[in-house]
C-alpha cells in the first residue's frame, strides 16, 4: 500500500474573502492524508510520539493549479515515494469530485528522537509495515 485517499468538504472556514481554499490550509490537508496513511497500516501517530518519535515537516513544496471552495468535496492522495530511511517522502494529489487536480506537492519529514532532539533512522516497525503492505 503505496498511497491511501482521503475525502472530505471544505468548510467556510478554511475560505479566504475570494472565497477560495486560503493556500496555508493545503498543508493542513496533507498532514491528514499522512496521518491516515499511517492509520489504513495499523500505525497510529499519537502512539509514535508516545514512543518518542516525531515527524516534523523539513521540506513542503506545493504547485497550485486550480482553487478549491466551499463546499467541495476534495481528495488527498497520499503516496510514499520511496522506503524511508531517516527521512520519509511523500507525494501528495488534491483534487476536486470531478478529478481535477488542484494542487500536488512533495513533503519530507524526518524521524526525530524527542528526547535527545536528534535525527534518527525510521523505526523498524514502521519498516516492516511498508514491506508487508507492498506484497
Amino acid at each position: 500500500m503505496n498511497f491511501n485517499e482521503i475525502s472530505f468538504r471544505v468548510r467556510y472556514g478554511e475560505t479566504d474573502q475570494m472565497g477560495v481554499v486560503y493556500h496555508g490550509n493545503y498543508a493542513q490537508y496533507m498532514e491528514m492524508g499522512r496521518v491516515e496513511w499511517l492509520r489504513e497500516m495499523g500505525i497510529s501517530y499519537k502512539t509514535m510520539e508516545e514512543n518518542g518519535i516525531m515527524l516534523p515537516v523539513i521540506s513542503l513544496h506545493v504547485n497550485y493549479k486550480k482553487p478549491a471552495v466551499y463546499d467541495d468535496l476534495i481528495t488527498v492522495k497520499t503516496i510514499l515515494k520511496k522506503t524511508p530511511s531517516v527521512k520519509i517522502e511523500f507525494d501528495f494529489e488534491i483534487y476536486n469530485e470531478a478529478h481535477e487536480i488542484l494542487a500536488d506537492a512533495t513533503v519530507v519529514l524526518a524521524f526525530m528522537d524527542m528526547k535527545r532532539n536528534r535525527p534518527v533512522r525510521c523505526p523498524q516497525y514502521l519498516l516492516d509495515t511498508i514491506a508487508e503492505n507492498q506484497s
